[in-house]
């Protein structure tokens, strides 16, 4: 594995669409491991391929949490051509970070729950219903896929917001477990009731 050159905006490759992959070739699983390689060092909870400047329809994504001793168990998951099937009207909000865009983060709403048709790297097709945070994940890899960015999202949504990065996700924060902002990902609005839902963000 190797890690790779994340492209920031304004880049022009992040408006690209990406190409569907016709084969799980030895090529895409390098890809692959390289991505989650890039993914883990940045750190960050998803990746899309054209964000290392390759315009193919694939997604990485670890939405694993801490365990009460801190401990994370890695849970990779790789989408090849991922596309949403059905949407639900219900929405939810989740404040969300860009790997390709540093340092900002930005209120987005979503629809709450959809479901996914994807193949993985042995060439099976999956379908699955996706909720809370994953939700906000794959449809944020995928507007990567289809040349949109998280800004883009937050024009067509009126109560999108957009910031600077806040503090670090502490200790203190974690109830005993450490490590920063991107490594404690986003949590859904409703859970935020003690205000500290801007410190509890995901970057992809």
């Amino acid at each position: 594995m190797a890690q790779r050159e994340i492209i920031i905006l304004p880049d022009k490759h992040l408006r690209l669409v990406s190409k569907a992959i016709d084969k799980v070739t030895p090529e895409i699983r390098k890809l692959a491991e390289d991505m989650f390689e890039t993914m883990y060092a940045a750190p960050g909870i998803g990746l899309a391929a054209i964000q290392v400047a390759q315009p193919l329809r694939l997604i990485t994504m670890d939405l694993a949490k801490p365990d009460e001793n801190g401990e994370t168990e890695r849970k990779p998951r790789v989408f090849i051509n991922p596309e949403i099937l059905a949407k639900s009207e219900e929405m939810s909000v989740y404040e969300e970070g860009c790997l390709s865009i540093p340092e900002y983060y930005e209120e987005i709403e979503r629809p709450a729950r959809v479901r996914v048709r994807f193949t993985d790297l042995e060439g099976q097709v999956h379908e699955e219903d996706a909720e809370g945070l994953y939700a906000t994940c794959i449809q944020h890899e995928i507007d990567h896929l289809n040349g949109a960015r998280p800004r883009d999202r937050c024009r067509l949504y009126p109560r999108g917001k957009t910031r600077r990065a806040p503090r670090a996700y502490t200790a203190a924060d974690a109830g005993g477990a450490g490590g920063t902002a991107a490594e404690h990902p986003g949590f859904h609005a409703e859970d935020a009731e003690d205000g500290r839902r801007a410190r509890r963000v995901s970057r992809a």
